[in-house]
């Protein structure tokens, strides 16, 4: 079977990509995390979390981006100079160019609304995203 390479990424103090990492390792996919922070604390919170590898920065998003099957983070990864400016245009660049497909979750910090969503809980979106993502690995399993 094959192993999908997830990137989550996450900034300030990783707390959506450690819920995030901890969610998948409940449902024994067959994926490899690799925790893509925009500072250290954010990727040391998502490896605590049990991601399988991580990287720190610009330059690690940048190139790890375009390797990733899924990402999968907060929908400012994709708005330059977001996460209070932690996301450089660069990042959001690579992130929006990559092939990957992208599981965003709706969180209205970053002047971005999106359409067609309720207000609800973290652990609501959480359990979406990792729903899309089962449904991905299962389509590119057919």
């Amino acid at each position: 079977m094959k192993q999908y390479q997830v990137g989550i990424i996450d900034g300030q103090g990783g707390g959506l990509g450690k819920a995030l990492v901890m969610r998948l390792k409940q449902e024994k996919l067959p994926i490899r995390i690799v925790a893509l922070g925009t500072n250290s604390a954010a990727t040391a919170q998502m490896l605590k979390g049990g991601a399988d590898i991580g990287a720190t920065g610009e330059n690690a998003i940048c190139t790890q981006a375009g390797k990733m099957d899924f990402i999968l983070g907060a929908v400012a990864i994709l708005a330059a100079n977001s996460l209070m400016g932690e996301l450089s245009p660069a990042m959001a660049c690579a992130v929006g160019s990559s092939e990957a497909v992208k599981i965003l979750l709706p969180l209205n910090r970053c002047s971005i609304l999106v359409t067609c969503t309720q207000e609800v809980m973290l652990k609501d979106h959480l359990d979406h995203a990792v729903e899309l993502l089962k449904m991905k690995i299962k389509e590119c399993g057919d």
